[in-house]
């Protein structure tokens, strides 16, 4: 069979665009080489609706955002991934007006009709746990928080029930044009299509070699995390941003959609593009930028760190298009804010597609709204949670994991729309199984074996980050390093 479209990566710009495709008659496959949806740069960011202003108006990236940031009310009314429109404040230790008069009107430039600066009294009544020391911040009412994977899980099913394919372990590892055919060769068969589109993230240059689409060259560079304790996100109501440099935005502090703290990235320029290790010296600097504007951050609640990759393009901005091989298109160089962007990008594409030759009939049977079944709020008191942690194995009433509250039926439910979910951090993202305080010392044994019997099959019950061999700062190693640096 020839596919109409055929997409390289399961992050958000190829499962936004493969729902996208979906409101047409086409034939649609997203081809992953990992053995989930979300497991790149779009499962370890910041997790950030950007307001808009930061980039110029020269910039796709610039265009692109305030696009996209539109759209999210819309999308999580119809695909329930989690969002909220906190509002974001970029902070300044300084008196000097002039950089936030600067980025003011670049927002306006890029459309943004929700911005304003504003001085300590008024940063303190927004956010009273915010040091002393702030002089001025230019507010984005409408900026916001989201989860990036879930968002990208709910975009990838809601494709999947409108008749997309996704197929998973399935690494291209070579492109050949015939008759204006692509044929893409991976683990799991060849692939044809009319079109493909390339959203490999940080290996999406690699992927153009492939196809002798030469022309440009990811540049990875990498951001630690610290992630902290459920509930400590209360700490504070908006996402706050340091001025940025030419590094990158800076260290931010911010809630997120599930009230953890979350506080990074740093930004370092690496060679290998699969080496997402922290490190103790980049997390206490982290810590420290953070500890500047938010003296009460308890290092004590800190929960794990983690790294992201990101997959800055040599020519500095969004690549999206063309390339010299018909039929083989670039959605290249997605680094921040290439998640708020993303419902953009999406649309940009198929007008690529269109333009191209792609013929686009719309599909009246498209639904946009993904089946989510609602769950009780995760509150029930310590006593009922372990009474229903010790029913029987095959209740769906029974507790798996008793830090997040998450039932057999949930994780059932989880695994019933459309992906397959092979592995213990598939149950993971999509429920919070294992993310709560003891990071699945409890529940890990028992998300497995709740797999088994509903599969029939044993999962790995190994984490991502332990089967990939990068090794992660934990707790307890951090504690330590901090204590040891004020003892120095």
């Amino acid at each position: 069979m020839v596919h109409d479209v055929a997409i390289i990566g399961a992050g958000i710009i190829g499962t936004s665009l493969a729902r996208e495709l979906t409101r047409y008659k086409l034939k649609v496959v997203i081809l992953e080489k990992l053995p989930d949806v979300a497991m790149g740069a779009t499962k370890a960011n910041s997790a950030i609706v950007h307001g808009g202003y930061a980039e110029g108006h020269e910039t796709l990236k610039g265009r692109l955002c305030f696009e996209g940031r539109r759209r999210f009310r819309e999308l999580e009314d119809e695909l329930k991934f989690g969002f909220s429109e906190t509002g974001s404040l970029l902070v300044s230790l300084d008196d000097d007006l002039e950089p936030l008069e600067r980025l003011l009107e670049s927002g306006i430039r890029n459309g943004l009709d929700d911005l304003s600066i504003i001085g300590s009294e008024e940063i303190r009544k927004l956010e009273p746990n915010i040091t002393q020391e702030v002089k001025n911040a230019l507010l984005c009412k409408g900026a916001g928080i989201c989860s990036p994977y879930g968002m990208a899980i709910a975009m990838a099913e809601n494709a999947v029930e409108n008749g997309a394919e996704i197929v998973l372990s399935a690494e291209v590892t070579g492109i050949e044009s015939e008759n204006e055919i692509l044929n893409l060769v991976t683990d799991k068969g060849d692939f044809q299509a009319s079109f493909v589109i390339n959203c490999a993230g940080v290996n999406s240059d690699k992927v153009a070699r492939m196809a002798g689409a030469d022309g440009f060259e990811i540049l990875p560079r990498s951001g630690e995390y610290l992630l902290f304790a459920k509930g400590t996100g209360k700490l504070l109501d908006h996402v706050v941003f340091q001025l940025p440099t030419a590094m990158g935005k800076g260290v931010l502090v911010t809630p997120t959609i599930h009230g953890n703290l979350l506080i990074g990235p740093d930004a370092s320029e690496i060679d290998d593009r699969e080496d997402t290790s922290t490190h103790a010296e980049r997390l206490e600097n982290v810590y420290n930028q953070a500890k500047k504007l938010y003296p009460d951050i308890d290092g004590e609640t800190f929960l794990r760190s983690f790294t992201g990759i990101r997959a800055r393009s040599s020519t500095g901005d969004f690549l999206i298009g063309p390339s010299n091989i018909k039929g083989f298109i670039n959605a290249a160089g997605i680094q921040s804010p290439g998640l708020t962007a993303s419902p953009a990008i999406a649309r940009m594409l198929v007008g690529i597609l269109e333009k191209e030759g792609l013929k686009l009939e719309p599909e009246n049977s498209f639904n946009p709204f993904r089946k989510v079944v609602e769950y009780s709020p995760k509150d029930l008191p310590y006593r009922e949670v372990d009474r229903l942690s010790k029913l029987p194995a095959g209740s769906r009433e029974r507790i798996v994991c008793r830090c997040e509250q998450v039932t057999e039926g949930e994780i059932a439910d989880s695994m019933e729309r459309g992906i397959a979910v092979t592995t213990v951090d598939g149950i993971k993202r999509r429920t919070r199984a294992a993310m709560g305080w003891c990071q699945g010392a409890f529940c890990r044994a028992r998300i497995a074996e709740t797999m088994e019997r509903l599969t029939g099959e044993l999962p790995d019950g190994s984490y991502d980050i332990e089967r990939s061999g990068v090794s992660r700062v934990g707790k307890h190693d951090f504690l330590d390093f901090l204590k040891a640096r004020k003892e120095e």
